[in-house]
């Protein structure tokens, strides 16, 4: 008797062909995805004014998360002025600005710098500015800081208003932006790859979120990366799909955001009085950082409702928002099953993120307002 190798129940049919021909299917969206993020990462290339002009940098001085930012606008400063003069705030600033007269002090954060020191700078007659990190979650303590800064820049809408009633004529909304040389749309294939990623601390509005549908996100093949997710219930049984305790570099980020279907968002909430300093409850409208650098990354992006968030990206069309963890399961099952719709909005996002939210367009506005 003959036995047949190639009929319909055959094993290498319904097994080892149709798991050839899933991965061959996938190597080629992933391909053609990461062919035209790159063509649209070539082709949208935005030129800035070059200013004559010395900058004192005080970078905050907080170590991680905050280096990746004074890096990005270190590195911006650098390709857009004449000098850029870097120090922390435990030096002597204004001994520093007595010594090299810079037409502009910038903090970022400004928490650590002592506003003895930003008295110093001003009475040299030379501008201050600082650009504040973590609005409106430490607004006990920035609101003792901004009245003695000439220029205010904050990354949360609500927060511009009660600044000005406290006196501080020149304020303005400067969200942060994407730095493209630490997020960008990989040529080859990540050295992770997964469904669905999140990064981010586990503060407990996340945990609140995330615990009642963490089965079903496990079945899609999440991994979690962040501090303090430890908090979760049973998260020893969920192994290596969470990783704790680290914070990830931005190269290791980057490879994520590259190798995951999906990434989701989740903003920190406003009211966790076990972290933040915000008496006044002020809520966040603005869109956290991370929104500008997923969608540098040409991924798909899942992020929570925010009231400003569509002057940044068009949601349905740019990107993708969940108000409930119901609508978040079902916009991940529809986006991992419609290849092409997952994929033409992430691919407007980059190109919306390299015509508009880059470092490179948020320091031109901080330079265009303080020297008009």
């Amino acid at each position: 008797m003959t036995i047949s190798t190639t009929g319909p129940f055959d094993p290498a049919t319904t097994s080892w062909e149709k798991g050839r021909a899933a991965g061959l299917g996938d190597g080629y969206d992933e391909g053609y995805l990461r062919g035209r993020a790159n063509a649209i990462l070539a082709r949208t290339k935005a030129v800035f004014p070059f200013r004559q002009i010395h900058v004192l940098y005080v970078v905050s001085g907080k170590g991680l998360p905050y280096s990746p930012l004074d890096e990005a606008v270190i590195t911006t400063l650098q390709s857009m002025t004449a000098q850029v003069t870097v120090t922390d705030p435990r030096q002597p600033v204004g001994d520093i600005a007595t010594q090299l007269r810079p037409n502009l002090m910038l903090a970022l954060d400004g928490m650590d710098l002592p506003l003895e020191q930003v008295k110093a700078v001003r009475q040299l007659g030379i501008p201050t500015a600082i650009w504040l990190t973590d609005d409106p979650y430490y607004t006990d303590t920035t609101t003792q800081i901004v009245p003695h800064y000439d220029h205010v820049f904050t990354l949360e809408l609500n927060c511009i208003e009660m600044y000005r009633q406290l006196g501080c004529s020149s304020v303005h909304y400067l969200p942060f932006a994407a730095f493209l040389t630490q997020y960008f749309p990989l040529s080859s294939p990540a050295s992770v790859r997964r469904e669905i990623g999140f990064t981010g601390s586990a503060y407990w509005n996340r945990i609140y979120f995330f615990n009642p549908i963490m089965p079903q996100l496990m079945a899609r093949n999440i991994k979690i990366n962040g501090i303090w997710w430890d908090r979760l219930p049973d998260y020893q049984s969920y192994g290596d799909k969470i990783e704790i305790g680290r914070w990830m570099s931005p190269v290791e980020t980057n490879d994520t955001y590259n190798g995951s279907k999906i990434v989701i968002n989740l903003h920190r909430s406003h009211q966790d009085d076990s972290v933040n300093n915000n008496a006044l409850k002020i809520p966040g409208a603005s869109p956290n950082p991370r929104t500008f650098e997923i969608s540098a990354c040409g991924t798909l992006q899942l992020t929570d409702t925010r009231d400003d968030l569509a002057r940044f990206y068009k949601p349905g069309e740019e990107i993708e928002t969940y108000s409930s963890q119901q609508e978040l399961l079902e916009k991940i099952e529809f986006y991992l099953t419609h290849e092409k719709e997952r994929r033409e909005i992430a691919l407007r996002a980059l190109e919306r993120t390299l015509r508009e939210h880059t470092y490179g367009h948020r320091i031109d506005q901080l330079l265009s307002i303080v020297f008009p």
